[in-house]
């Protein structure tokens, strides 16, 4: 089995994931690529032992793959054509495929596939699993340094400055689905959880700035009838997005082996 890949975005984890295509992944073939400054990403690649076409964000459709890793913004602009050509989707802003729930049915019209990856959680398994049975209640808290969560429109909607935080402050705590509308760039965690557990709307989700932490730190609880779960996983920031943790993009690359392997690990 041989897949193409097309990668839209060349950020903290877009870049870093197609670095690790082209080095080499058997069944795995990276031929697209997409951002804002074209330029940039044709230089961003011209190094690369087999340099990939650098294309608009729908061309990334022609492609058997295609990942999602640019800003929120533009993710429908990225899904959309994807889905409609009837590829394998892959999100990495899950956060920002909760309020577009409708995305499913058009991959269902299409024969498409939508399959997230664990990202930067740990345990996805277990949540589906205990799904499957009667789940009374999944909790998630995050926990960033301020500069983690600059920016979220939740925070410039209610005028609330995280850089000047001298205490770790909870900053948020509701449904997945309302973090999602409130941090599009910062809780795809939770959106990642809410999928494979009991949906956005029962799934609570507790938000932390605290200047003492240097990790992006996630504590998920759920309280099922087959099994009681807590698990806590402390990712490393990345250096060009503190917003993004380094095991990203390597869940998203483990996602993609995942799909040509003989031997698969996990659901």
């Amino acid at each position: 089995m041989s897949f193409t890949v097309a990668v839209g975005g060349l950020g903290a984890i877009g870049l870093a994931l197609a670095r690790a295509l082209d080095r080499g992944v058997d069944g795995l073939e990276l031929v697209a690529v997409s951002a804002r400054d074209k330029d940039r990403a044709r230089a961003s690649v011209g190094g690369f032992a087999t340099p990939p076409e650098v294309v608009e964000l729908a061309e990334l459709a022609r492609a058997d793959i295609v990942v999602e890793a640019a800003p929120a913004a533009v993710f429908e602009e990225i899904a959309v054509p994807a889905l409609t050509a009837g590829c394998i989707f892959i999100p990495s802003s899950v956060g920002a495929l909760l309020p577009r729930m409708h995305l499913v049915e058009l991959a269902r019209a299409h024969g498409a596939r939508i399959v997230v990856p664990t990202g930067a959680l740990l345990g996805l398994d277990a949540v589906r699993a205990a799904a499957e049975g009667e789940v009374a209640s999944i909790t998630i808290e995050s926990r960033k340094h301020p500069r983690g969560w600059a920016g979220a429109p939740y925070l410039v909607k209610n005028n609330i400055d995280v850089a000047g935080f001298g205490t770790a402050t909870v900053i948020f705590e509701g449904t997945a689905f309302d973090a999602a509308a409130g941090f599009p760039a910062n809780v795809n965690v939770a959106a990642a959880l809410a999928l494979a557990g009991i949906g956005p709307e029962r799934t609570t989700v507790r938000l932390w700035a605290d200047p003492g932490v240097d990790r992006n730190i996630h504590t998920i609880k759920v309280e099922a009838a087959a099994a009681r779960l807590t698990m806590t996983v402390e990712n490393v920031p990345s250096e060009g997005n503190p917003r993004t943790g380094k095991l990203t993009p390597l869940s998203v690359l483990a996602c993609l082996r995942g799909l040509v392997s003989t031997l698969k690990v996990g659901s």
